[in-house]
């Protein structure tokens, strides 16, 4: 039975155990500099010690005999010691260049103590620990400098692939992309582990975990919880949930939301409460489990734990409590394209289509002139004025990312999706690269031949956009009502046949055409989950 084929099974008969906290332990054991260099790196010129990753290659058993605390205690999944183990968070102490290495150790520390505690009856899992470094590629370090960041998005894809590759390599059963603060850290940590699973051919589940910052329930980067899951559900995740951020009692509104949210399984991680004055989590197991015990009732979880602050002692205690409730029940699946910014699209997905109204060709006069300030107040006055997209028309890379840069510092403007209309690949690219949200980008169509046609529907896919296809082919653009017609069945079949998702397409018919709303009936009744551009 393959991996994803036993979680669902242990998932959708109780609700499954994650483990505590890795750090946490780790203080317990009042480790030193030596500790943390041994032998290996005894002359680093950059103090070690707190670079608990590294303890996977310098005292790999004290970290094996913390996983196995863990399992004693009752965890079902355990997380890898490799929360920054990419090339970015381990450059902090000059040891970038051994991301895969370290991630690799990790993975097979956790395999080996797994495996030592794994039955038939209850099989142990090796979640692959993926952090979101320091570093938001939605964040604006200077707001003078709308195009400065502390990291962009090749720089994380990159960092990703390679601490992922030695996840995987290690023996890791899961990938947790957790404490996600930033969307777009998220999103290129998934690209990476698309591509990956692709050119292995693999098939491992992904969960995903944001943490939140506030009570509002916004992500740091400004995205509200609903619009976080739109913009990851791409990614079809084995679960989405939430950790760190507080404890049960503040957590369990926001996990209520995300489990009328997602159509997967939903994973909760609270802190131990929040630290004290000399930095230390002051819920004991019993009070940590009672507050987890409040999530456990109201039948909102799949997989339960704790993160920051917590013990093998907490994880026993929330065990307990957890073999006494039923899980959630994963919802119908619901195939439905959804669209958002900071907030996620209400309603209908609508576009203009080949009609421009004033507002919007004084928008796009101003975005190809290089008014980014300006044309940022444009598209304002258009959100204002009730538009639930922004369509930006260039076929400039410059331009798109230019007006974005500016654009997505704008919480007014920021909060609705794109749609990045444009021929040139570099454009689209350029722009999803910088958008937390889940927008749309195009066109694509089968002037190019169906292998183009597909490959580019995987990619803006990958980027967790939504594809719009318009119905051309190798004979260019559909003349007629008929024509239309032939082009969207054969895209449709296409897609289908390839696994696409189809709620991830939008068809716009040609609107200049007599009688369009034909063809918007022909895909309405014969392309069940795609969409047509209103």
């Amino acid at each position: 039975m393959s991996i994803r084929k036993q979680l669902d099974s242990a998932a959708a008969g109780r609700i499954l155990v994650l483990d505590g906290a890795m750090g946490s332990v780790i203080q317990t054991l009042n480790l030193n500099e030596n500790d943390f260099r041994g032998g290996q790196f005894a002359n680093h010129p950059i103090p070690l010690a707190g670079c608990n990753d590294l303890l996977c290659l310098t005292k790999p058993q004290a970290i094996g005999e913390i996983h196995e605390a863990y399992l004693e205690s009752g965890a079902d999944i355990i997380e890898t010691c490799s929360f920054n183990s990419t090339s970015i968070s381990l450059s902090d102490y000059g040891l970038g260049d051994l991301a895969y290495k370290i991630s690799l150790a990790a993975a097979k520390i956790a395999r080996k103590s797994a495996d030592k505690f794994a039955t038939n009856a209850k099989p142990r899992f090796v979640a692959g620990s993926i952090g979101p470094t320091a570093k938001g590629a939605s964040l604006y370090p200077d707001v003078n400098d709308p195009a400065k960041r502390s990291i962009v998005w090749d720089e994380l894809e990159s960092a990703y692939y390679d601490n992922v590759c030695g996840l995987l390599d290690g023996g890791a059963d899961i990938l947790l992309v957790e404490t996600v603060f930033d969307t777009l850290n998220a999103k290129a940590a998934l690209f990476a582990i698309s591509r990956l699973l692709d050119e292995k051919r693999a098939d491992v589940p992904v969960i995903i975990s944001a943490a939140v910052s506030g009570e509002s329930g916004r992500l740091l980067s400004g995205q509200n919880l609903e619009a976080f899951c739109i913009s990851v559900l791409h990614s079809n995740p084995w679960a989405v949930g939430l950790n760190c951020s507080f404890n049960a009692q503040k957590l369990l509104p926001h996990i209520r939301l995300l489990a009328e949210t997602v159509p997967c399984f939903v994973c909760a991680y609270p802190n131990a409460g929040l630290p004290n004055r000399v930095g230390r989590y002051e819920e004991t197991p019993e009070i940590m489990s009672a507050n987890v015990e409040e999530i456990l009732k109201e039948g909102i979880v799949n997989i339960i734990g704790s993160c920051c602050g917590s013990t093998p002692a907490h994880t026993a205690a929330i065990a307990e409590k957890a073999a006494l409730y039923q899980p959630r029940k994963k919802p119908a699946d619901f195939r439905v394209c959804r669209l958002a910014g900071l907030e996620p699209l209400k309603g209908e997905i609508r576009i203009r289509g080949a009609k421009k109204d004033a507002k919007t060709k004084e928008f796009l006069e101003l975005l190809g002139k290089g008014g980014y300030e300006d044309a940022v107040d444009a598209a304002r006055e258009l959100v204002e004025e009730g538009s639930a997209i922004i369509e930006i028309q260039t076929d400039d890379e410059i331009a798109v990312g230019g007006f974005l840069d500016f654009a997505l510092m704008n919480p007014y403007v920021a909060k609705v999706p794109f749609f990045i209309n444009s021929w040139s690949w570099n454009v689209i690219q350029t722009a999803l690269k910088r958008m937390q949200g889940r927008g749309l980008a195009g066109p694509i169509n089968l002037s190019g031949g169906k292998d183009d046609f597909l490959r580019k529907a995987q990619l803006i896919r990958r980027f967790g956009a939504a594809a719009l296809v318009t119905l051309a082919d190798e004979e260019g653009q559909a003349g007629t009502i008929e024509r239309q017609i032939e082009i969207a069945r054969r895209s449709y079949k296409l897609l289908q046949k390839s696994k696409y998702p189809v709620e991830n397409v939008l068809f716009t018919p040609d609107f200049t055409a007599p009688d369009c709303e034909k063809v918007c009936l022909w895909i309405k009744e014969n392309c069940p989950g795609a969409l047509y551009a209103l």
